[in-house]
Parts: structure tokens; C-alpha cells; sequence
């Protein structure tokens, strides 16, 4: 194997987009009108039931295909998914309907429930792309070789600084301030393999923190004890070390450390002052908003909110480097069109609630988005929710565009941008997940929770409810 293989050595697909999108839409037609006995029945009295095609619904069958043109066609990536988004919207206009209700209302009220989370995201990866390029404006990473072990054991001992800053920070910040090192310490040359490595340490990091990843923190709001999520580091910890090792010994093989700091190096401050101040903001309107006004998270963006603020206000004192904002937009476009298409997906039931679903979910969230995927299990109950923060939140690392992480790792080095490659290059990603799975299995062991109260007595209040509303339709008659 060819450790120097990369994107760029390979020869550019050649892809015709007007011909991509009419294949796309030739495919959606045949797809769509495949079983019109059933797209009928579905539009008359309004239902919100998929149309199935050899028992698969459509929109998951759309969606695949959207997933399998962006591992094919990765020069195309925005293209595919925006034309997959569209392609599913169309349907559930045409035939299905939305959760919220029918045709354009349907939507309208679909992207009303989503849109503090797309909102979020979209000033989270904007944001911290601005962060990333005053850390490095700051020369502290230049001077980070001269901090790090000689050998392959300095590329670990990053990946170890990616995973406990991913326990305070959102995994974005720590996914681009280690791809950002990664950079300076390996001078530009940095292997996807290892690339991969670092989304799972930004990932994996976050999973047991109920500030350090989204998922956990919904755990939290829904009335789960932190120390439920702390466990997770059992997982978290052992797949580090499958993942870990064999990525820095390939970097290490790829393109060493390199000790020498330059000479006369100066120390920006101001710059270090800025990233200091945004990840502070951030973290403190988090946790402020979580445990004082945890019903504002579901009405504004308040982190993506607070870290615009903050830049916005250094301004005057260091110039961000709006240059990067086109290529990093493509990019985050290209995020909120994935995550807006899975939570069109009609996903309103999960299995039974086992340690086999919860490692199945880990699998799913490389693909879909695991913030749905959380909520409905947060409402199902009955799982250990240690296992399932460390799947849901570790399992988008396996492909590049699973997690936002991979995604903004992805704008700082294009060439990551293959489901290929980086399947190729970071096995031992994919590896580490199932082997922390079942380290924590076997220490730890699965005892899962009753559904918590809050649900509890939202479940009881509707029976409540439906049993008063029987009682007066039984006088009225």
C-alpha cells in the first residue's frame, strides 16, 4: 500500500452535472410512480405513511441513493445532496405528507421544528472555521513540535489533546483545532487515515461530556444524570486505543514530526485572547442555557448565537479571514442538505430497545443524523444510555460525512472527501467501535433504564387525557 496515496494523485471524475441531475430525476420518476396504487391511497385523507417499494420506503430508498452518489461522485458532493434533498421533498410533497401535516404547510412546519438545529449547525461550522484560522494566525501551533514527543508517540499525544478538548468543547472546534496542528506539526502533509483518527477523537471525546456533543446534551435536558453518560468513556478509551495507535504510527510513516520550531518565533496574543473568549462564550451560554433556560435551546440558536457574537465583537482587534467563507458555506451546505434529508426519513419507531439496537444505531448515525435518532429513543426509553451516547455519538466518525466533525475536517483537507479512501485508510476506525463496544459490554455491562419520568408523565397525562375526553363523549351521548 501506497501511504502517500491521497485525492490528489488520483485522476478527477469527469461528471457531467446536468446529466447527473437528469439521471437523478429519471430515477426519482421511476421510483415514484413504481407503486401509484399506493402513492393514491395516501393522498386523499392525509397520512403521514410511507410508500413502500419491495418493502423499503421510498424516501429511505432516495435517500440511499443521494448517500451512494456522494461516496461516487465526491468532486460533486453539494450537487448530489442538494439534488437528493430535493428528490425527497418532491415525494413527500406529491405522496407522503411531513409529520407536521400536508403539502407546503407540512414542510413549512417540518422546517419550523428544524430549524434551531440547522441554524445551529450552520453558525457552529461558519463560526469555528473562523476560530480555526485565528489559532492559526496565533503561531501556537507552529510552536506545538517543540512540545510533542519525538516519534509516532507525538501524533498520538495529539490525538490525546483532540479527545480531551472534545469533553469541554463542541466536537467541531476540536475537530478543526487538531486537523489545524495536524497541519503545522506535519507540515501540510497530514494522511487521511490519520484524519479519520482525529474525528474519532473529537467524537469519541464528546460522547461521555453532556456538554461535549449534542447528543448528550438532549440526554441531559430530557432529565438523565450526567454520571449515566460518564461511562461512556469506558468505550471512548478502549476504541482510542485501536484507532490511536495505528493511525500515528501511519502518519508517523507518512510524514514525521518535525521538532524544530522556527527560530524567532513570536506568540500572537490577541489572537489566543479571541479563541480563549469564543470557546469560553460558548461553553458558558451552553451550560447557562442548559441548566437555567433549557427551553430557549428550543426556540434560538443560542451557541451558534454566542460564538458570532464574540466574533463579531474581536473584529476590531484582529480582522477575521473572511476569505475562507465561500469554500467553508459550499461545505456547510452541503451538511444541513444531509441533515435536513434524514429528518424528512420516516423514522417514527426504533426496534426494542437492546444492546444489539443500540450498536446497530451506532452503524446508522454514520449515515443519518443522530440527533433524531436520539430523540426517538429518548422517548422510547429502556436503554443504557452510556451505550447508546457512545454509539450514536462515535459511530458518525466510520464516514467522513457522518458527523459534522468529519465534515468540517473535511473543508480543511478536500482530499478527504471519499467514502473510499478514508474506509480504506481508517479501518481501524470502524475497528475501534465495535471493539469499545464490547470492552464496555463486559466491564460495565447493559443495565438499562425504565423510561425516565418526564416521559412517564407526559405518557400519562395523554392517557389521562384520552380517558377524560371518552368519559364526556359518554355524557354527551
Amino acid at each position: 500500500m501506497d501511504d502517500s496515496l491521497s485525492l490528489k494523485d488520483l485522476p478527477r471524475s469527469h461528471v457531467d452535472v446536468p446529466l447527473l441531475l437528469t439521471a437523478a430525476a429519471a430515477a426519482v420518476a421511476g421510483v415514484l410512480f413504481a407503486t401509484p396504487a399506493e402513492a393514491a391511497s395516501t393522498t386523499g385523507v392525509y397520512s403521514a405513511q410511507p410508500i413502500y417499494l419491495v418493502g423499503i420506503p421510498v424516501e429511505f430508498i432516495l435517500f440511499g441513493l443521494t448517500l451512494l452518489g456522494v461516496a461516487v461522485f465526491h468532486h460533486r458532493t453539494l450537487e448530489v445532496a442538494l439534488t437528493g434533498l430535493v428528490a425527497v421533498t418532491l415525494h413527500k410533497l406529491l405522496f407522503t405528507g411531513f409529520r407536521q401535516g400536508e403539502s407546503l404547510t407540512g414542510l413549512m412546519l417540518q422546517l419550523q421544528h428544524e430549524w434551531v438545529i440547522l441554524a445551529n449547525l450552520f453558525l457552529l461550522l461558519m463560526g469555528f472555521a473562523i476560530l480555526s484560522r485565528h489559532f492559526e494566525k496565533s503561531r501556537i501551533p507552529d510552536a506545538m513540535p517543540a512540545f510533542l514527543p519525538d516519534g509516532w508517540s507525538g501524533g498520538l499525544v495529539l490525538l490525546v489533546t483532540v479527545f480531551v478538548m472534545s469533553a469541554f468543547l463542541d466536537n467541531i472546534a476540536a475537530a478543526l483545532i487538531g486537523g489545524t496542528m495536524a497541519r503545522h506539526v506535519f507540515k501540510g502533509k497530514v494522511h487521511i487515515g490519520y484524519l479519520a483518527a482525529i474525528v474519532a477523537a473529537a467524537n469519541a471525546g464528546g460522547s461521555g461530556s453532556v456538554v461535549g456533543d449534542t447528543t448528550t446534551t438532549m440526554m441531559w435536558i430530557d432529565g438523565i444524570s450526567p454520571l449515566r453518560v460518564v461511562e461512556a468513556y469506558v468505550a471512548a478509551v478502549a476504541g482510542f486505543l485501536i484507532y490511536g495507535i495505528p493511525a500515528s504510527l501511519l502518519q508517523h510513516r507518512y510524514s514525521p514530526i518535525e521538532k524544530d520550531a522556527p527560530r524567532g518565533l513570536h506568540i500572537e496574543w490577541p489572537y489566543v485572547a479571541i479563541v480563549v473568549a469564543i470557546l469560553t462564550i460558548a461553553i458558558v451560554a451552553n451550560v447557562t442555557a442548559n441548566l437555567k433556560f433549557p427551553t430557549v435551546l428550543d426556540a434560538i440558536p443560542v451557541i451558534g448565537l454566542a460564538v458570532w457574537i464574540v466574533i463579531l465583537a474581536t473584529t476590531p482587534l484582529r480582522r477575521p479571514d473572511w476569505a475562507i467563507m465561500p469554500e467553508t458555506f459550499k461545505g456547510t451546505v452541503f451538511l444541513l442538505a444531509l441533515v435536513t434529508n434524514a429528518s424528512f426519513m420516516p423514522v417514527e419507531e426504533l426496534p426494542v430497545a437492546s444492546w444489539k439496537t443500540a450498536l446497530g444505531l451506532g452503524f446508522l448515525s454514520s449515515v443519518f443524523d443522530n440527533i433524531p435518532l436520539t430523540a426517538l429513543a429518548l422517548k422510547q426509553g429502556g436503554y443504557d444510555w452510556g451505550f447508546l451516547a457512545y454509539t450514536v455519538g462515535f459511530g458518525g466518525s466510520m464516514i467522513w460525512f457522518g458527523s459534522s466533525a468529519g465534515v468540517a475536517i473535511s473543508n480543511l483537507y478536500p482530499e478527504a472527501k471519499s467514502v473510499g479512501l478514508w474506509l480504506r485508510h481508517g479501518w481501524f476506525v470502524v475497528m475501534s467501535y465495535i471493539v469499545g463496544f464490547l470492552v464496555m459490554f463486559a466491564i460495565v455491562g447493559w443495565h438499562p433504564d425504565a423510561p425516565h419520568k418526564k416521559h412517564v408523565d407526559l405518557d400519562m397525562n395523554s392517557q389521562l387525557g384520552a380517558s377524560q375526553q371518552v368519559w364526556h363523549e359518554t355524557l354527551a351521548f
